[in-house]
């Protein structure tokens, strides 16, 4: 057992290992520090700048974060603490049943629904004009494919607090609400954090849905309404091309490369944050 759990484990370090072979040439030709921190994007001329690619992965992910977290938190604790035995049995089915969607029935209706409705009733009130194939879009479909992942892990966490610690609170004279904030987010905490960097997680690396909507035109984003081309995106659309084109093999590697790190850093960092969070609260 132990050595298929190793052999398992080891598989992220494979993939990194194997993904950096693939990037040694174009790493070659350009530093780190060129290839994350300029913006032209020429492959035709042996220009590859990752930067606009770094920023619109972070501004979908953010985006569909900021829409996603509030409403599944909100949604968790009412299935768990109001909701109606009959209503619970109706719902939770059909949470569960948006994570078993394929991604490009969401990427059409993005684009059928969500991308006129940013064009028509949403930017016209901020911007002088917008296509609404935008980092805005991918935010919204990227949150409602996340929105049955967090909702599911924290109806689970809720549902684990004993129920003696609310039967205290509200012994002590405390209101339904005031023991869900005093009470159950405390004791849930981690266990919120913990959904949340799963559903970034899963976010980062979304494609097919994302690459429909957002507009993939490689510039930096500078308002929700700018279209952007996130890292998958950038990958699915250019891998067949990649053969025509010198380093351009490289390129999409050392694309899938950044990708890989960041998740890999994001989690690390998540995971350091969840331990301190956890001692903070059992002392």
């Amino acid at each position: 057992m132990l050595v298929f759990t190793m052999a398992s484990v080891s598989l992220i370090a494979i993939i990194g290992i194997g993904l950096f072979y693939r990037s040694i040439p174009i790493l070659h030709q350009s530093s780190w520090h060129d290839l994350l921190t300029k913006s032209v994007w020429k492959p035709l001329k042996g220009l590859f700048g990752f930067y606009p690619f770094i920023m619109g992965t972070l501004w979908v992910t953010g985006i569909a974060i900021i829409i996603a977290l509030p409403l599944c938190v909100l949604t968790a604790f009412y299935l768990v603490e109001y909701a109606h035995p009959k209503v619970k049995r109706v719902l939770i089915p059909f949470v569960n049943l948006l994570s078993g969607i394929p991604p490009v029935i969401f990427g059409v209706w993005g684009v059928l629904f969500i991308v006129p409705f940013i064009q028509s009733s949403i930017a016209p009130h901020f911007v002088d004009f917008s296509t609404g194939y935008s980092v805005l879009a991918g935010g919204i479909v990227l949150a409602v494919m996340i929105f049955p992942l967090i909702v599911s892990i924290l109806n689970e966490v809720l549902t684990t607090i004993p129920q003696e610690l609310k039967d205290a609170s509200l012994a002590l004279g405390a209101t339904k609400w005031e023991t869900i904030k005093k009470v159950i987010i405390r004791k849930a905490a981690p266990g919120i954090i913990a959904a949340t960097v799963l559903a970034i997680s899963r976010a980062f690396g979304e494609t097919i849905a994302v690459l429909m909507v957002c507009g993939n035109n490689a510039i930096v984003p500078h308002s929700v309404f700018d279209p952007g081309y996130p890292l998958p995106a950038l990958i699915a659309n250019n891998y067949g091309e990649m053969l025509s084109i010198p380093m351009y093999d490289s390129a999409l590697m050392f694309a899938a490369l950044l990708l890989f790190i960041i998740i890999l850093l994001f989690n690390i960092v998540s995971r350091i944050i969840l331990t301190r969070l956890e001692r903070k609260l059992t002392t």
